[in-house]
């Protein structure tokens, strides 16, 4: 109801009147991401919203308020510590450690060379085998990673792209080994290759043939595997290279409309494949914007699916969700702050509906997590979950002038740069004219003005910094025996597999990328005759090729 009377005006005056505008501390009253926060929002600023069609109910379209009903006072979201260093001996202690400390899903973090699928004895691998993750090179490490964790029980999730579909047939043949169908696995891969060309950069083959082999995984996924997630569309990259939050929205939700053209255009049916699509999220320290996004990306993802794909399944309808709190927004300085800081955001994330969270640890900044701070990392969302009440009640900020207010703005700034990508010929030609990248740079340069003239504090950094400060805290270091035993244990696969049989695997995959067919029965053969997962990844650069990306001004 609009309250725009004359009364209620004389009252709002008169209030700003009182108010003390004038002695306003000297800062710039601007979210992280450079939009303005009025002093107060009032019921004008949410007297033109619908509530059935804008905000509605938990459950309903247009899902604003969450996907389930009753979120989590049904269900808890999952808890993930995103973890992987090392061997996979090293990497499937930590995991029981985790699970045994409460974790209620895994994160596999793998290291550069094998995001890049290059094996740990290729020249280029020297020196990052197991260091910013855990080293994959053929089924034996994997088999080794997950050794004791049954993989029926557990929902996995792993972050890598452009080998998504060589550590999927991966998975796939260990849960075989351990007695468990494709049919019985829960999880996510998060094989989002668009998002590597516009952010993050770990690419092996160009946009028209990478597309090809993530909807073949649909496709195998729809028939064989209906619990797992074969792709996780991925802003958390996108924010961490500097976007606003309306730049990660809009180009994260571009690329899920980009991934389910391209699915129909395989032949899937929106209502059967899309359920199975997912979205991941950054939570940055703005916390009321992040919310709003959080809001914002739901509704706006059921509109275009109804409106635009004809979705009719209510699952198509619902943007499912992981959100990792903000590594940019870690210091090196004063580490313990981070705490604070990850507490902060996985509270905006379970305030706006998340379906699994992963909370960053205080030493990240400085090496890969310890024990110690992983714990504090995973006991920050236990405490969220069983001490702070937030959990009893679904959606507890909705109707706040000011969250409704800025969810619509950011469902607006979104709905602006469809209309920019569309006129560009859509998210692959965006990408080949630089189009995200300017954006994205563009929005990093002002923040570091912003920070540079101390109009954005970082605390530690660019104020109430500690002189001579003394790092205290204990950090994990990975030894270079890594490399050596990764090396040891890819030359005992070689000498101990059939050749024959690993040749005849890798020809298979050959025939299957020129011909047309699905590649994951073929990946799948390879896995199985312990080809390596480089062997697999050079095999298709025959036919693919390999990305160069555009020199952009």
């Amino acid at each position: 109801m609009k309250h725009s009377t004359e009364e209620f005006e004389r009252r709002k005056k008169e209030w700003e009147e009182k108010s003390g505008a004038s002695k306003l501390r000297p800062v710039k009253f601007t979210t992280v991401s450079g939009e303005p926060v009025e002093m107060l929002y009032t019921p004008d600023d949410t007297a033109g919203i619908d509530f059935e069609n804008e905000i509605g109910f938990p459950g309903e379209f247009p899902y604003t308020r969450g996907i389930h009903p009753t979120m989590y006072r049904g269900k808890l979201w999952t808890m993930r510590q995103f973890a992987g260093f090392g061997t996979p001996e090293d990497s499937n202690r930590r995991y029981h450690y985790l699970l045994e400390n409460g974790q209620t899903g895994l994160s596999v973090a793998f290291d550069l060379p094998t995001l890049m699928g290059r094996d740990a004895d290729d020249q280029i691998s020297q020196g990052e085998v197991g260091v910013c993750g855990v080293s994959v090179s053929s089924l034996a490490d994997m088999e080794i990673l997950f050794k004791g964790i049954p993989l029926d029980k557990v929902s996995t999730s792993m972050t890598i792209n452009a080998p998504a579909a060589m550590l999927l047939a991966f998975y796939i043949v260990v849960a075989e080994k351990q007695g468990v169908k494709p049919s019985q696995l829960r999880g996510t891969i998060q094989n989002d290759i668009l998002k590597e060309y516009i952010a993050q950069k770990e690419w092996i083959y160009p946009p028209e043939p990478s597309m090809r082999i993530i909807t073949d995984m649909f496709a195998y996924a729809v028939k064989e595997m209906p619990k797992w997630n074969p792709i996780s569309i991925s802003g958390y990259h996108i924010r961490e290279a500097g976007s606003t939050a309306a730049q990660e929205l809009a180009f994260t939700l571009a690329d899920g409309f980009a991934y389910v053209e391209a699915g129909i255009a395989a032949g899937l049916k929106v209502d059967e494949f899309v359920p199975q699509l997912s979205f991941f999220f950054n939570s940055h320290v703005d916390f009321f914007e992040e919310i709003a996004k959080f809001r914002a990306a739901r509704r706006i993802w059921a509109k275009r699916m109804r409106s635009k794909y004809g979705a009719k399944n209510p699952r198509t309808l619902a943007l499912r969700f992981h959100t990792q709190t903000a590594g940019c927004s870690l210091t090196a300085q004063q580490p313990e702050n981070n705490i604070v800081r990850t507490a902060y955001q996985a509270l905006a994330a379970v305030l706006g509906g998340t379906q699994s969270l992963h909370t960053n640890s205080m030493d990240e900044t400085l090496a890969l997590p310890s024990e110690k701070a992983v714990t504090i990392a995973l006991r920050t969302q236990q405490i969220l979950a069983f001490e702070t009440g937030v959990a009893n009640t679904v959606d507890p900020l909705a109707g706040s002038y000011f969250v409704e207010s800025m969810t619509n703005r950011m469902e607006a700034q979104a709905e602006e740069y469809f209309e920019k990508i569309d006129a560009l010929g859509g998210v692959v030609q965006a990408i080949e004219q630089g189009f995200f990248q300017r954006e994205i740079a563009d929005a990093a340069y002002r923040y570091q003005l912003e920070l540079d003239k101390k109009e954005k504090i970082i605390v530690g950094v660019n104020d109430f910094i500690k002189e001579d400060e003394q790092i205290s805290i204990p950090l994990l270091e990975i030894s270079k025996e890594v490399e050596t035993k990764q090396r040891q244990r890819l030359a005992e696969v070689r000498s101990g597999r059939s050749d024959i049989e690993a040749k005849a695997a890798l020809e298979e995959l050959l025939a299957a990328s020129k011909n047309g067919s699905n590649l994951m029965p073929a990946l799948l053969r390879a896995t199985r005759a312990y080809a390596t997962l480089g062997e697999m990844c050079e095999t298709l650069k025959e036919v693919f090729g390999v990305y160069e990306e555009p020199v952009v001004f």
